[in-house]
C-alpha cells in the first residue's frame, strides 16, 4: 500500500463508510463525505492505515452502520460530534434520527485490552472483589473516549451490580491530533453548508462544544468530584439516582454501581408517565439547582438523551457528569432581575442585568438596542422567561460580539439540549414552566424567613431581596403605560 493514503470520495464509497446516510438525506450526503474526507486526511497517515485496515477487516457483508461503528472507534471525535449534533434541533428529524443511533453503538474494542486497562488501575484488593458478570469481560457500552464493563460484587451478603468506566488505551494522543481539526473543519462545513443551500447550522459552536466535552471527559477524576456534589444535591429526590461511586476510583477509572434502564425518550411507558419524566428532569437538573441559596450551582452540562434513563422501577436517573456548568449565585440573580425586567417592561432594569451577565456598560448602544427589541417583543404577547432571556442574549452576542462566561454558555446548551429532549417526550416547551412553578413555590416557602430578615439581604433561594420585591410591586402601576409608550417610561430611578 503507499506510503501516503488520501481519503477521497471514492475511497470512502469503497470503503463504505458514508453508506449510513439514506436516500431521504440524499442532500446532506455530499456535506456529509465533505466532511470526512476532509477530517480523515488530516490524520497522521498511521491513524489513517488503521482507519483503512479496520474496514478491511469487516465481513464484506458488514451493515453500514457496524462500518460506522468501526470508524467512530478509532476517531473519538467524530463519535462524540455524531451524539452532540443527534439532538441538535436545526438538523432535518430524518437526520437526527440516523445520528441518535451513534448514542448506543455496538462495541469495536478488544475486551481484553479494556480488562488490562481495568486492572492496571485496580488494587489487588479491588480486583479480587469485583468478578466479572457472566463468564468473562464483556464491553456493554462504548463511548467516544471510554468503555463501560459490568462486574458483580457482594455487599451486606448480597450480590450487587456495578460498572466500570474506563478510558480507551490511546484515546489521548488520538484527541491531541484530533481537537486541531475542529477549526478548521467547523469552516469547511459552514461553506460547503451555505453553497448547497442546507441553511445555517453553527458548526463552529457546535465544534467548541465537542471539544470541550471530550477534554473534560479525560478526566474522569473530576467527574467522580461532580457526581458526588450532584448526588449531595439530589439526595432528598427519591425520584432521581445519581449512581453511587464505589472503591477503586481513579484519574482514569470510575467505579460505580450500575444503572438498569434504557435512554429516557425510548422507555416504554404510557404518555402521561413520559411526560412526568420530562418535566421531573427540567426541574431536578435546572430548577432545583437554580432556586438553591448556596453561593454555586450544579448543572449537568449534557443532559442529551443517551444521559438520562429511565429506571425499571420509574425513577429518573442521571449519568455522565463529567461536564457540568457552576452558575454563581450572583448569576444568578442578574437572571432574574433580567426576567423581572422583563416582566415589568422595564428597561433600566433590564439593560442593569443584562449588562451584568455579559459586561457590557450600562450606556452601551447595542445593549440598549437589544433590550429594546426584546421589550417590544414581549409587547407583542410573547411571555417572559428564560427562552426570552436566552434569545436576548443570543442576539446581543451576534451584535455586539460579546462572549458570556463560559458556565453561562454551557447553561444555555444545557437548557436547550433539554429541551429538546423534553420534546421528543411530548412535552413542547415545558421549560419556562417548570422553572416558573419551582420558583414560586420557593418563594412562597420563604417567606417566614423574610419577616425577620434584612431589608436588603438577597440570602433567598429565588434571590430577590425583601426591597426588590417592594419596588417591584410599586412599579406595578407603570406597566400599563410602559405597554403604551414603550421605552419613554422607565423606573422612578431615571435612565
Amino acid at each position: 500500500m503507499n506510503d501516503t493514503i488520501d481519503f477521497d470520495r471514492d475511497m470512502l464509497d469503497g470503503l463504505g463508510i458514508a453508506a449510513f446516510m439514506p436516500a431521504s438525506l440524499a442532500q446532506w450526503t455530499p456535506l456529509v463525505e465533505d466532511g470526512l474526507s476532509h477530517f480523515l486526511g488530516g490524520l497522521a497517515n498511521e491513524r489513517k492505515m488503521a482507519v483503512v485496515l479496520g474496514q478491511i477487516s469487516l465481513p464484506a457483508d458488514a451493515s453500514a452502520a457496524r462500518r460506522l461503528a468501526t470508524l467512530l472507534g478509532e476517531c473519538p471525535t467524530l463519535h462524540k460530534l455524531g451524539q452532540v449534533v443527534a439532538r441538535h434541533r436545526e438538523l432535518p428529524v430524518e437526520l437526527r434520527l440516523e445520528l441518535q443511533a451513534l448514542e448506543s453503538m455496538p462495541p469495536v474494542l478488544d475486551p481484553q485490552a479494556i480488562r488490562a486497562a481495568i486492572v492496571d488501575q485496580l488494587t489487588d484488593d479491588c480486583t479480587a472483589r469485583y468478578r466479572p458478570s457472566g463468564r468473562d469481560w464483556t464491553i456493554l457500552a462504548e463511548g467516544s473516549v471510554a468503555a463501560v464493563v459490568p462486574f458483580e460484587y457482594l455487599e451486606g451478603g448480597e450480590r450487587r451490580h456495578g460498572v466500570f468506566k474506563v478510558l480507551k488505551p490511546g484515546v489521548d494522543e488520538k484527541l491531541a491530533e484530533e481537537l486541531g481539526m475542529l477549526g478548521p473543519l467547523a469552516a469547511l462545513l459552514s461553506s460547503r453548508s451555505a453553497a448547497l443551500g442546507l441553511g445555517g447550522v453553527d458548526f463552529a459552536g457546535i465544534f467548541e462544544h465537542v471539544g470541550r466535552l471530550l477534554t473534560q471527559e479525560l478526566r474522569l477524576d473530576l467527574e467522580q468530584a461532580n457526581m458526588i456534589a450532584a448526588a449531595a444535591c439530589h439526595a432528598g429526590d427519591p425520584d432521581v439516582l445519581v449512581p453511587r461511586l464505589l472503591p477503586g476510583c481513579g484519574p482514569r477509572l470510575t467505579v460505580m454501581e450500575r444503572v438498569f434502564g434504557c435512554k429516557l425518550p425510548n422507555a416504554p411507558l404510557p404518555p402521561w408517565q413520559r411526560r412526568r419524566l420530562a418535566r421531573k428532569a427540567i426541574a431536578a437538573l435546572v430548577a432545583k439547582p437554580f432556586w438553591s441559596a448556596g453561593e454555586a450551582a450544579l448543572f449537568h452540562g449534557d443532559p442529551h438523551a443517551g444521559n438520562l434513563l429511565a429506571t425499571d422501577d420509574g425513577r429518573l436517573a442521571v449519568i455522565d457528569w463529567s461536564l457540568v456548568a457552576n452558575l454563581s449565585k450572583s448569576q444568578r440573580e442578574a437572571i432574574v432581575d433580567a426576567v423581572l425586567g422583563g416582566l415589568l417592561l422595564d428597561p433600566v432594569r433590564l439593560e442593569d442585568a443584562v449588562g451584568r451577565l455579559t459586561g457590557l456598560p450600562a450606556d452601551d448602544l447595542q445593549l440598549g438596542n437589544a433590550v429594546g427589541a426584546a421589550l417590544a417583543e414581549l409587547r407583542g404577547a410573547r411571555l417572559v422567561g428564560a427562552e426570552w432571556l436566552l434569545r436576548l442574549l443570543d442576539g446581543l452576542a451576534t451584535a455586539a460580539g460579546v462572549t458570556p462566561a463560559a458556565d453561562l454558555l454551557l447553561f444555555r446548551k444545557s437548557w436547550l439540549t433539554l429541551s429538546g429532549v423534553a420534546a421528543d417526550l411530548g412535552v413542547e416547551h415545558a421549560g419556562d414552566p417548570v422553572l416558573i412553578a419551582e420558583g414560586l413555590g420557593h418563594w412562597l416557602g420563604e417567606w417566614p424567613l423574610r419577616l425577620t430578615a434584612r431589608y436588603d439581604s438577597r440570602g433567598f433561594s429565588t434571590h430577590l431581596s425583601n426591597a426588590d420585591l417592594m419596588r417591584g410591586w410599586a412599579e406595578c402601576w407603570l406597566w400599563p403605560l410602559r405597554v403604551v409608550a414603550g421605552p419613554f417610561v422607565a423606573t422612578s430611578a431615571g435612565r
